[in-house]
């Protein structure tokens, strides 16, 4: 009977989630109902799905509006209905136009437009909706009237209490005060989910109304299989012709990474290469390596991560670098017998050539098959809770107190509680489509057949859907992601070879891993610019294992995440990683299966193995516990299910109750945060390349860093590593440098795009005239061939990069402006000709300024957000510098001491309590770096003012051989004033 149903997948008005809607049906008494979104079918896969385990029809569709206007809704008789339904919507939101009034010519969509007086330009499959309300509208009709209606009662809220909520999504869709809303914006208040009794009430006066709105759903049906995979089936069109290629290609990559004498290697590459056959897996691995292979042809460097980096088959074709064998990757990770999805791969580009290797995937596998994957953002951001606020009018301070400090809400204030009682019912609803990091889906039948598509900025085709969603119909997503560190890596080389000549083989990884002085530099600490390596708190548990080898950088990379840190086992892992010998297990089933990792779960597959030797649950079930402790789906409603099946398998096996409680907790910790095995080594073995560079061309390494951005810290840290390294760095110049930073054995030129406010077009005038013409010869030169404004002029001047002239930056304000003031001239008294347009050489003399060096330190933060002439230690007021240095702090431990920092970085975190808390991080006047502890006490007192130069006061604590400084007072030292100001 329901025809017109809106789930809160329509955007910012529907009210309903998918689960409690199809709950809510079955409790009303109806045996189908069709899912109409606004202008969307994101969740009609969803829908079906949850009708299917109810055992209730579920029918697809979706409702066209423009803007506020209700066109017309559609009801797919069948799938492929449902494709011709969410090609049209495709079709709109490629060319962003409004719909037609009037539905397409469709073969397998019933239409429902509202009701009118006539049936004029109605199709055969078309028909006319009547609401209750409208039913006094038919006295008089004909038959043949009354033959082309349907029942017509639109549902957007459960319940008449839901209203108030609509109307809140409403007005901030709508971004406007809840009051001030027109009754078009708005549902009616009869779309209420009346049950089936009561609304064939309203229609018992007219049967054939009933009936034919019986028989339309009748002639409606959405078959979807969610078990089969729907990623295209076959790579050479043949599943035994892909068994052979696959095998072919696996054999030669076997030869080529073991040699072939390597039994081992061998065995395990015929077992994966029988399971990937016997599930279909074939065309994926293939497909997989036909990406990364158009890659290597264009030179492009990438890195193959994802659960398929436990395979032999994905190591020996190249798609990753990880050896499965030396790593002991757990192979049911991969896959394992009840696994019906195969594994997935993520593929890191540089951020400089993923567009064209998406462009290659689109075109190379037919766009009617190929997308980009969506996703969808939530409410769960506490600032929606602004935008609530907002449509009430509220004023800041009262909105700033809901979110910060919501225990201070006065007891009386019926609209902030009002506010946050929303925010906690929507905060999983979703809020708006978006695009996924890099997911792409190629399916077997046009996409179509799934999903409506958007055109997001990125000018590629994307889902309608999320990638849980897809992975629930049966698809497996290719991501192709975008890395900073990667563009480090390749940039790096291709300095290497234009500055020196040399060529570096940088994909020799065993090698790298066993270099001792790459080891060293690891075991040192010293890792800034290095991907995934170069955070406080990665160089702080590098320090704490005193690592240096591939392995145990293997594990670092795992135990720094939040999962490991929250439980208390990243420093219980280092503290047995120092004593071997004094570990005590919890159960001797761990000492079986997590021994390398000295019964610390690490990994996701520790997850995996404790759920399946412990706790004893079926490879499937572990699986599903490891994937929602990956935060890779959203079935927590899943969790309570397993943690049963956990508790009861263990005790079914006399496992003592306290090691499992403690098992679990550990396990809980991991939500969302924990690591794949073969995921943390993929990372290690990007940072060793990065390592490698670093410690044999840190100058190169470090303008590479500095070129690429994206990294953990500010361009001045990576500028100060660049001069620690050895290297000579210059200001920007319009004589030397280029766009970006540049090496001529040791000077670097630090590039023109670090000048705030210099225009794109001005930069590449500046190159081009160089270009053409050779170097600039004087500040008139350089404004002539230039054609520079005054304004970008003195840009330039006060930022260094007219340092060529070798005047000092007073007299050449002085002299740029008596130019531009004689250009004015000239130009005033004969217009139009540029060679009359030049003054003529005049001598000119220069007044004697008196300059100070002070004034390049305030031009310079201006202008590239950092000093490179002068210290910022060299600009306090006083002249202290600190009681000890950082490279001393360890020889007093325990003591309370003055110290001064450069403020390098901050991370604010919450305590168990909720309290802000922050680690801090610095350098010292000898730039060595220090860390500091800040507890919500303190913090609260003495907060961060961002940058600066600060005074700190605490008491040196030691970790593993770490120090850190655990704050008592802080403030931000005063430097010296601008002497042209003062």
């Amino acid at each position: 009977m329901l025809i017109n149903v809106h789930s809160n997948y329509s955007l910012q008005y529907g009210t309903i989630p998918i689960r409690e809607l199809v709950n809510e049906l079955i409790l009303n008494g109806y045996q189908a109902a069709v899912l109409t979104d606004i202008n969307n079918t994101s969740a009609v896969l969803d829908f079906i799905e949850e009708c299917q385990q109810k055992q209730f029809t579920g029918l697809a569709g979706a409702e066209f509006r423009n803007d506020d206007q209700l066109l017309f809704i559609a009801i797919a008789r069948n799938n492929d209905g449902f494709r011709e339904i969410n090609e049209y919507l495709t079709q709109y939101n490629q060319l962003k136009k409004p719909f037609p009034i009037q539905a397409p010519e469709w073969q397998n969509v019933y239409v429902l437009y509202p009701f009118r007086q006539t049936l004029d330009g109605l199709r055969e499959y078309e028909y006319l909706g009547i609401r209750p309300a409208q039913i006094n509208k038919l006295f008089g009709k004909p038959k043949a009237f009354i033959e082309r209606l349907v029942i017509w009662s639109p549902v957007t809220v459960k319940a008449r209490s839901d209203f108030d909520l609509h109307r809140q999504l409403v007005a901030i869709k709508h971004n406007a005060l809840i009051d001030h809303l027109q009754p078009g914006q708005m549902a009616r208040t009869d779309e209420v989910l009346l049950s089936v009794q009561e609304l064939v009430t309203f229609y018992s006066a007219y049967p054939k109304i009933i009936y034919n709105t019986d028989h339309l759903l009748s002639n409606c049906r959405f078959d979807f299989d969610f078990v089969t995979c729907k990623n295209k089936k076959t790579f050479t069109n043949s599943a035994s012709n892909d068994k052979l290629l696959l095998e072919k290609y696996a054999m030669e990559g076997w030869a080529d990474r073991y040699g072939k004498k390597h039994k081992e290697a061998l065995k395990r590459l015929k077992h994966e290469l029988e399971i990937i056959d016997k599930l279909g897996f074939s065309a994926y691995f293939l497909t997989t390596h036909d990406v990364v292979s158009y890659a290597t042809r264009r030179g492009f460097y990438h890195v193959g991560r994802g659960s398929g980096a436990n395979s032999i088959v994905a190591y020996c074709m190249r798609i990753t670098d990880v050896c499965p064998i030396e790593l002991d990757l757990y192979f049911e990770r991969f896959l394992n017998p009840k696994r019906n999805a195969p594994p997935d791969f993520d593929l890191d580009f540089s951020w400089k050539e993923r567009d064209e290797i998406f462009d290659y995937i689109f075109k190379r596998y037919d766009p009617k098959h190929t997308a980009l994957l969506g996703m969808m953002t939530t409410f769960q951001d506490r600032s929606i809770i602004r935008e609530l606020g907002k449509v009430y009018g509220l004023p800041k301070r009262d909105i700033d107190i809901m979110i910060e400090s919501p225990k201070d809400i006065r007891a009386d204030d019926q609209i902030a509680r009002k506010i946050l009682k929303v925010f906690e019912r929507i905060s999983d609803f979703p809020h708006n489509r978006s695009i996924h990091a890099g997911g792409v889906l190629i399916s077997e039948i046009p996409i179509a057949y799934y999903t409506a598509l958007d055109l997001p900025p990125k000018g590629l085709l994307t889902t309608q859907f999320d990638m849980y969603t897809a992975a629930k119909a049966g698809f497996e997503k290719l991501d192709i992601l975008s890395q900073r560190g990667i563009g480090h890596i390749r940039e790096t080389v291709d300095i290497i070879r234009q500055n020196s000549g040399k060529a570096v083989d940088i994909h020799d990884i065993p090698s790298i891993k066993k270099d001792v002085n790459v080891n060293t530099q690891l075991k040192s600490g010293d890792t800034i610019g290095c991907f995934y390596i170069e955070s406080p708190a990665m160089r702080g548990v590098l320090s704490k294992l005193r690592c240096s080898d591939y392995l145990t950088l293997v594990a670092a990379s795992s135990i720094i995440r939040p999962g490991v840190g929250s439980s208390g086992m990243m420093d219980e892992y280092i503290r047995r990683f120092h004593n071997p010998d004094k570990v005590e297990y919890l159960h001797p089933v761990l000492k079986e299966q997590l021994r390398e990792t000295y019964g610390v779960m690490v990994y996701q597959e520790d997850v995996l193995k404790v759920a399946h030797h412990y706790a004893g649950l079926d490879l499937a079930d572990a699986d599903v516990l490891r994937r929602l402790m990956s935060g890779k789906t959203r079935g927590a409603h899943h969790l309570p299910e397993i943690q049963d099946k956990f508790f009861a398998g263990s005790k079914a096996l006399e496992r003592p109750e306290t090691t499992t409680n403690e098992l679990w907790r550990q396990i809980s910790s991991f939500a969302g945060y924990s690591f794949s095995k073969a995921h943390s080594a993929s990372y290690a073995v990007e940072s060793y390349q990065s390592l490698y560079l670093k410690t044999y061309f840190p100058k190169e390494f470090m303008v590479a860093v500095i070129n690429n951005e994206g990294g953990f810290y500010q361009k001045w840290l990576y500028v100060a590593e660049a001069r620690k390294s050895g290297a000579i760095v210059h200001l920007p110049c319009v004589n030397n440098s280029q766009d970006k930073a540049i090496i001529r054995g040791d000077d670097v030129y630090l590039g023109l795009n670090l000048i705030q406010g210099l225009e794109t077009a001005v930069l590449g005038n500046i190159i081009n005239a160089r270009q053409e013409e050779g170097i600039f010869t004087s500040i008139e030169n350089f404004i002539e061939r230039t054609g520079i404004t005054l304004q970008q002029a003195l840009l330039l001047l006060r930022s260094g990069a007219l340092r060529f002239t070798g005047q000092n930056k007073k007299a050449l304000m002085w002299l740029v402006n008596i130019i531009f003031e004689k250009r004015r001239q000239v130009k005033s008294i004969v217009p139009g000709s540029r060679a009359l347009m030049r003054p003529q050489a005049v001598e000119i003399t220069i007044p004697q300024f008196q300059s100070f060096s002070e004034e390049d330190f305030f031009d310079e933060m201006e202008f590239l957000r950092f000093s490179l002439s002068l210290s910022p230690f060299t600009m306090l007021q006083t002249n202290f510098r600190g009681q000890i240095g950082a490279r001393d702090l360890l020889n007093h431990t325990g003591k309370v001491v003055k110290m001064l920092g450069l403020y390098v970085t901050a991370k604010p975190t919450r305590t168990k309590k909720g309290e802000t808390m922050a680690f801090g991080t610095f350098l010292d006047r000898d730039g060595a770096f220090f860390d500091t502890v800040h507890f919500p006490a303190v913090l609260a007192k003495h907060p961060f003012q961002k940058g600066g130069l600060y005074l700190i006061l605490g008491k040196i604590t030691e970790s593993f051989g770490f120090p850190s400084i655990i704050v008592e007072k802080m403030a931000v030292l005063p430097i010296k004033p601008d002497p042209r100001f003062s």
